[in-house]
């Protein structure tokens, strides 16, 4: 569904009387299946709202090739844009408005007849879960019923493919859970989903294949499960006081290890086995311990194993 070759994009920035040149995507390559949920996966800055605007067809890239929904990206924008829906990360409602009124023009906007954009708008409210809101202003509704008109709006005119840009950022848990639902019920109704998280648990339970971006390129691409697989063994994290971590390091030369924002960590074949191992060396070299966990890798491991740092502290 959609297939990227090489793409990229810079930027010029000033810096103080001196203009510089930014590359915010670098030669991305990617590959979509029709009817998945497919994850960008990355901190701030990498790169992933810059590649998804290229995709929707809001910036021109600078180089590489693109099919959207069988459609040459560059050569026809505009068919292009008629089989894709957005959903930006800021939202597009306004605050006078009802979600039917919304949903409503929006229908129109992509050529159906007042009475079919009638029709089309009430099935879109009943399956959001939005008519008992639909002719309220959406000034007054929570931010995630809001949240939910924005992605109601995405797909209104039924898309192959939506694009969905941070979709739960300022979502309280209980929202959030509720707008994975409404993902999930999109890619069953056959709908390609591509959406952009800097959230570790969102892209972990949504996404169907991920691929992980930092400073504009693809550092690892697969399903969730066979990205922490490739971290072989366990992961423990040793919690020290930040004066503490040069004297952990040269007690533990003998572990593959880093240091994170609390202490270090250490990847190990076998955790039960070597934790007493690690206590005893710390012990040894009069390291004082503060914390001391095991736990099988994660994805913010697996982009630590890609990037040499924490998605999480990034």
């Amino acid at each position: 569904m959609i297939e990227t070759r090489g793409l990229r994009k810079s930027f010029m920035s000033r810096q103080g009387r001196e203009k510089k040149t930014v590359e915010a995507v670098r030669g991305v390559d990617l590959d979509v299946a029709a009817g998945e949920i497919f994850g960008f996966l990355g901190p701030n800055g990498a790169g992933k709202t810059t590649t998804l605007r290229m995709l929707a067809t809001l910036i021109e890239p600078d180089d590489g090739t693109a099919t959207i929904a069988g459609v040459d990206l560059r050569r026809n924008p505009g068919e292009v844009r008629r089989r894709i829906g957005y959903v930006a990360q800021g939202g597009s409602t306004w605050d006078d408005s009802t979600a039917r009124e919304e949903l409503v023009l929006q229908a129109r906007l992509y050529g159906r007849s007042k009475a079919a954009a009638l029709v089309r708008a009430q099935e879109v409210l009943d399956g959001f879960q939005l008519s008992e809101y639909a002719d309220r202003k959406c000034k007054t509704y929570s931010g995630g019923q809001r949240r939910r008109v924005d992605i109601a709006l995405g797909i209104i005119h039924e898309p192959k493919v939506v694009f969905l840009d941070e979709p739960t950022t300022g979502l309280d848990p209980q929202s959030r859970a509720h707008m994975w639902d409404e993902i999930r019920r999109l890619r069953a109704e056959g709908m390609t989903v591509f959406i952009t998280t800097h959230y570790l648990d969102e892209a972990d339970a949504l996404c169907d294949r991920i691929s992980i971006m930092d400073h504009g390129e693809i550092v690892a691409s697969g399903t969730p499960a066979s990205l922490k697989r490739e971290i072989s063994g366990d992961v423990v994290r040793v919690g020290l006081p930040v004066d503490a971590v040069a004297a952990a390091f040269e007690a533990l030369n003998g572990y593959k290890i880093e240091a994170f924002e609390d202490g270090v960590r250490l990847n190990v074949d076998d955790g039960a086995t070597a934790i007493p191992q690690i206590l005893r060396a710390l012990d040894a070299a009069g390291v004082p311990l503060g914390t001391i966990e095991l736990h099988r890798p994660s994805l913010d491991d697996v982009f630590l194993t890609k990037t040499g740092r924490s998605l999480r502290e990034s």
